[in-house]
């Protein structure tokens, strides 16, 4: 399986975040349209900025994750970086830029001084993540 090495590594880069997406919408949905249950009892938000701050995420965040998959393919050879720790360095943009869609959607307020702390634990998370779920994609795949 050697033809398109970096549609396989998108493929396999959108897994993660895809299936997690689908699990808040879904929990959020039967909230919302089965118990009837408005989302600021839920989350303690307003109502629609909740399903405004969903929407672009859904779009965003498991894209990157297949360009940064793709990224991580063709520095390989390069940069002598373990999966998880190119992973790990994802938080690093997608913080900054959850704090932007916030104050751009003017959904709620974060301040970044609140949102660096959480930087650390996202790295963590992601280099978890990154090193075994889309390791194992990886490999799955043959670009590994």
């Amino acid at each position: 399986m050697k033809p398109h090495p970096y549609l396989r590594a998108y493929m396999a880069g959108i897994v993660i975040p895809t299936m997690f997406l689908l699990v808040a919408m879904t929990v959020l949905s039967f909230f919302s349209f089965y118990l009837e249950v408005p989302s600021q009892f839920v989350l303690a938000l307003p109502t629609a900025p909740l399903e405004r701050t969903m929407v672009f995420p859904m779009a965003f965040v498991p894209n990157l994750w297949g360009a940064w998959n793709m990224l991580y393919l063709a520095l390989r050879g390069s940069l002598k970086l373990p999966l998880g720790v190119h992973g790990a360095l994802l938080p690093l943009v997608l913080v900054p830029a959850g704090v932007a869609l916030a104050r751009a959607l003017d959904a709620f307020t974060i301040q970044l001084s609140y949102a660096l702390p959480i930087i650390p634990i996202g790295m963590v998370l992601y280099y978890l993540l990154w090193k075994h779920a889309v390791g194992f994609l990886n490999r799955e795949m043959g670009i590994v």
